[in-house]
Order: C-alpha cells, then sequence, then structure tokens
C-alpha cells in the first residue's frame, strides 16, 4: 500500500477544497488552484480532513502523486513557495524590469526572460533574486530555466546557483 497515498491532509482554516467534474480546485487566501483528478483515484472530505482512495489496483502507482500535488496546493495558496537564486562571477548580474528579468552573465548580449503569469521576481540586490508563486511546480520551473542560462561550472564556481547549492569544485592543471 502506498503511505503517502493514504496520509490524511488537513485542510486550514480559509481554505477551500472541490472536486468538479474531475478537477480538483483548491482556493485560499494567496489564490486558487486547478489540478486535474488522475484515473481511479477519489476523494472523500470529512469536515477538516482529506482523504484519497483509489478504486483499483492500476492506480496505485498515482494514489501517493494525488496526494502529494494537492498537498502541494494546499500549502502554496496559505503560504506560498520561493526559491532563491544567486549569481557569482565578474561583471554577472540580474536586473529585474517589471515583468522582465534581465540576465548579464558573460555573453555578448544580456539575456532577457519573460517572467510567467502567477510568478513574482523580487531582486534582493544585483547578484541575488527571489522567485514568489502559490504553484510549485512553476517556482520550480522558472527557477531551473533561469539557472539554465548560466550553469555553474566546478573549476572557478561562476554561474547561476540556488541559494544553498553546493557547487563541488575541481582543482584545474595544478593537479596534473
Amino acid at each position: 500500500m502506498s503511505r503517502i497515498g493514504q496520509r490524511v491532509l488537513t485542510i486550514p482554516e480559509g481554505v477551500t477544497v472541490k472536486e468538479e467534474n474531475n478537477v480538483v480546485t483548491v482556493t485560499g487566501p494567496k489564490g486558487s488552484l486547478e489540478q486535474v483528478m488522475l484515473k481511479g483515484i477519489s476523494m472523500k472530505i470529512d469536515g477538516a480532513n482529506l482523504t484519497l482512495e483509489r478504486e483499483n489496483d492500476n492506480a496505485k502507482a498515482m494514489h501517493g502523486t494525488m496526494n502529494s500535488l494537492i498537498s502541494n496546493m494546499i500549502i502554496g495558496v496559505t503560504k506560498g513557495y520561493e526559491k532563491g537564486l544567486e549569481i557569482i562571477g565578474v561583471g554577472y548580474r540580474f536586473n529585474v524590469q517589471g515583468k522582465k528579468l534581465v540576465i548579464n552573465a558573460g555573453y555578448s548580449h544580456p539575456v532577457e526572460m519573460q517572467v510567467p503569469e502567477g510568478l513574482t521576481v523580487k531582486a534582493n540586490g544585483n547578484t541575488e533574486i527571489t522567485v514568489e508563486g502559490i504553484d510549485k511546480v512553476k517556482v520550480g520551473e522558472f527557477a531551473a530555466n533561469i539557472r539554465k542560462v548560466r550553469k555553474p561550472e566546478p573549476y572557478k564556481g561562476k554561474g547561476i546557483r540556488y541559494k544553498g547549492e553546493h557547487v563541488r569544485r575541481k582543482e584545474g592543471k595544478k593537479a596534473a
């Protein structure tokens, strides 16, 4: 049996969870999120408790996945998600201009990225930004796309990395 799938989710005060036409809608103080219910999974709400049940063993693989998706939606509409990024290198910098993020990362041109709907990007100085939003998937995907512009390299450590990420360093030519 799926341990994560059997986990009972508690719905906090001020959050509503509804299922209509096989679509789960979670509404809270920060906004609302929707997710299509996976096949073979049904939802039961008893007061402030939410449980998911599978109708047959074919849905076993999706039982825990659906539980985690709904849990992430509940956390997103109450607390929200954020991902911090920092850029390291001489002349490397972030610049937030409204709904556009301009990255100078050592290329001959600045890289411009459009901030997706529902996300906000805050600059904490020239070398640090924070991506915030209520959808965990969107926040993580946009942060990963920013990091892809210039991944951290192992010799000097230059590039874009997540806040608190450890980059394994290599010694280079002097090791030979």
